[in-house]
């Protein structure tokens, strides 16, 4: 059932035929960038110069002396006609080149607005992380307070306390411990005379 006119409960559908032209505007924007880039150079400004003192030189000496060949003669309408259209065309185009840098210098905001955000994040998850961390080790017994608290108990009950046991040695010690202090001398042998002589039968 389509909606009454009347009925103002129903929002009224406003699609309108609109003229796009087909403009690329990325295009578009580039070429007002590097006009705006241009135009606001020294070099511009001495070419702009000199032409205009020719243009004005040609038309004078034309218009005076032969008579014929001119185009603009003083006051010079046509070219301020041309300095008014090139006035009218720079300021929008100047325009626009602004507005695509502050784009572009609001998108890098927001990119390091989210990239500081995250960081700030991440420092806070650390920091709690390592909070917790140090709430857990206070509440750990160390292995000397192990200790201390073993032998309290054994001195309550009578008994010694218990030897500590020894450290193993490490395979260095070990193996200076077995081998001579020397490894250049052959081991100490017994004298033939020092073996016992086998009994004989008598």
């Amino acid at each position: 059932m389509s909606p009454q006119p009347d009925d103002l409960s129903t929002p009224v559908s406003q699609e309108r035929s609109r003229f796009t032209l087909p403009i690329n505007d990325d295009l578009f924007g580039r070429f007002a960038e590097r006009a705006a880039r241009n135009i606001g150079t020294a070099k511009f400004l001495i070419i702009q110069s000199i032409l205009v003192l020719l243009w004005m030189i040609y038309n004078v000496l034309a218009f005076r002396f032969w008579g014929r060949g001119y185009f603009d003669r003083y006051p010079f309408i046509l070219l301020n006609l041309a300095f008014s259209t090139q006035a009218a065309y720079a300021a929008p185009l100047i325009l626009l080149a602004q507005g695509r840098q502050e784009e572009r210098d609001r998108q890098a905001l927001e990119r390091d607005r989210e990239q500081a955000r995250r960081t700030l994040q991440d420092t806070e998850y650390l920091a709690r992380e390592l909070a917790a961390i140090r709430i857990a080790l206070a509440d750990v017994a160390t292995e000397a307070e192990l200790e201390r608290a073993v032998e309290r108990v054994l001195e309550a009950a009578g008994h010694d306390r218990p030897k500590k046991p020894k450290k193993h040695k490490t395979l260095d010690e070990a193996a200076e411990a077995v081998s001579p202090s020397d490894p250049t001398d052959p081991p100490d042998l017994a004298e033939p005379s020092d073996l016992a002589e086998p009994e004989t039968e008598t």
